[in-house]
């Protein structure tokens, strides 16, 4: 019995020393606490909470003017790179009508040419045909003339 009672003292030696390690541990921690810790009234306490509150809506609001000027920034390049498209499209616009008055006054040409070129051939055609009518004539004539000279 001796032994067991020798056994349970050792054991209550050692929590009795844990014990006291940490009573010394817990008076270190309070000393500290003593010397760093700042007590305030309870309107201190209220200030101090809600500046702290201010701060933490400060920085979400500073977060969230971040992103809208992120957001601006992305709308202002958006918005600058269509100007330029537009300025693109309307030069294009620009270019494809001139364009369409070059080849337009083209056609015009074209069409007065070939009037004058319609008109010479007319010409040509009634002169071939006045010289027609000439040469039928001077057949007839000839006809005519040869077929008394036969008959003689």
């Amino acid at each position: 019995m001796e032994e067991k009672g020798k056994g349970t003292d050792e054991r209550w030696k050692g929590a009795i020393g844990n014990l006291t390690e940490m009573a010394s541990n817990l008076d270190s921690l309070q000393k500290l606490l003593l010397k760093k810790a700042v007590f305030v009234d309870d309107e201190t306490f209220s200030k101090a909470s809600l500046s702290s509150d201010q701060a933490r809506t400060i920085k979400v609001l500073e977060q969230r003017v971040e992103t809208l000027e992120r957001e601006l920034d992305a709308a202002i390049t958006a918005a600058a790179r269509a100007r330029a498209e537009k300025r693109q499209a309307e030069a294009a616009q620009k270019a494809a009508e001139l364009n369409a008055k070059e080849v337009t006054r083209e056609l015009e040409n074209t069409t007065r040419v070939f009037q004058l070129h319609m008109e010479e051939l007319r010409a040509k055609q009634e002169e071939i045909s006045k010289r027609d009518d000439e040469i039928k004539l001077l057949e007839a004539i000839i006809q005519t003339l040869g077929g008394k000279d036969s008959h003689s």
